[in-house]
């Protein structure tokens, strides 16, 4: 259960700042959908402004693909336990091309990294230096 307000598209109107990230929101994403992420921001319209041009920025174009960003979005989700983020950034990674193999494959590779993150820390094994940019080539 939400600990915050989920505003109605009703409410979003009424104030000229939500109703305007939602409009770009839907203008953006092709969709009239606005996910209860959004509506929660809606709260604090500066917060949502603030989020939405960020995210549309990072999550926009640039030199890696928008599958591979919504890869990173879902590892970085599931390290810290976002079900939300984990669903609707698997939904997003979807809807740009993701395969039920590709998905599988994914989530080998996230679970093989927190194993062996566990095991590296763990033992407390130091960073090869050729790892290292300071020291390496």
């Amino acid at each position: 259960m939400a600990t915050v307000k989920l505003w109605s598209d009703a409410e979003a109107e009424a104030e000229p700042r939500v109703s305007a990230v939602f409009a770009d929101i839907r203008a953006t994403r092709g969709s009239d959908f606005i996910n209860n992420f959004w509506r929660g921001l809606a709260n604090d319209p500066a917060l949502l402004e603030r989020t939405w041009s960020t995210l549309k920025t990072v999550m926009g174009a640039g030199s890696l693909d928008p599958l591979t960003k919504e890869l990173v979005y879902i590892a970085v989700s599931i390290a810290n336990g976002c079900p939300y983020c984990i669903h609707s950034h698997t939904a997003a990674a979807r809807a740009k091309g993701l395969t039920a193999e590709q998905h599988g494959e994914f989530l080998a590779v996230v679970g093989m990294a927190n194993q062996t993150n566990a095991l590296v820390n763990g033992m407390q094994i130091p960073v090869d230096s050729a790892f290292r940019v300071e020291e390496g080539s």
